[in-house]
């Protein structure tokens, strides 16, 4: 179990706790996401001094920044029910609200990784500037969100998603919040059927908690095999469809001059 620091008392966040259930580090799509990150973003890795996570949860992320590159992650969320199942070896773990805005994390991080989060939020504004504060001059924001809201089902629901987004829409909330898109991709078009599928399987027979669970577990582990292998059939960075997204951003202009 982490060494969890509580900057901020823990508090209720919008995200179903079940999804720590069935979300171990070897489910194809927490690796195929982190491949995606590699191929769009590992090069900002050894030029980052410090590098945080918003929302690191139960520490998947920390743990695959530490196994690929040897790279600690300081991890902040709210969800004690996660950080307690955190399984980072050495990256720092802290129970932290960002619109705290500590002095100490104040333009602290060149890199801040922010993955599976902002659908969560209601004020997506207020919620990015929290973020700017403690983003470093010149620094990057890697986001990774649910794509298509016509994908939208009982799963989003239950989960505590409030939407999914376009590539459009990632591009306008950035540029209204001073910040630049400067790559991004769609990702997980092979699986697009299959979110289809979970999408009507989910309306006509789970509308509770459970919808989590049975939407996201990959069953076996030879399936969960084959899944990763199909999704690695796709090509990226595209621009065409996919079941997430993701971007790299910095603050432009006046913005990053605080």
């Amino acid at each position: 179990m982490a060494n969890i620091e509580y900057v901020s008392a823990p508090s209720r966040v919008s995200m179903g706790d079940q999804w720590f259930d069935v979300s171990p580090i070897d489910h194809f799509w927490i690796q195929r996401r982190f491949q995606v990150f590699q191929k769009l973003a590992g090069n900002l890795v050894a030029n980052s001094h410090e590098i945080a996570e918003i929302g690191c949860g139960h520490g998947l992320v920390q743990r695959q920044m530490e196994e690929a590159y040897g790279r600690e992650v300081t991890g902040f969320d709210l969800n004690d029910f996660a950080l307690q199942r955190n399984q980072s070896q050495r990256s720092r773990v802290c129970c932290y609200d960002i619109y705290q805005r500590e002095s100490r994390f104040e333009r602290r991080f060149d890199l801040i990784l922010m993955f599976d989060v902002l659908e969560h939020i209601d004020d997506e504004d207020h919620f990015l500037s929290a973020i700017a504060f403690h983003l470093a001059p010149n620094g990057y924001l890697a986001m990774n969100v649910p794509a298509g809201q016509w994908l939208y089902s009982a799963y989003d629901q239950m989960d505590g998603h409030k939407r999914r987004y376009s590539l459009g829409m990632l591009n306008r909330v950035a540029e209204r919040n001073g910040f630049t898109i400067l790559r991004s991709t769609y990702w997980g078009l092979p699986l697009v059927p299959l979110v289809i599928l979970r999408k009507i399987w989910l309306s006509r027979s789970y509308g509770d908690e459970r919808a989590v669970a049975v939407g996201f577990d990959s069953r076996t582990p030879g399936i969960n095999r084959m899944l990763l292998h199909l999704a690695r059939l796709e090509v990226t960075p595209q621009k065409l469809m996919g079941t997430s997204a993701m971007a790299i951003l910095r603050l432009s202009g006046s913005a990053a001059r605080g």
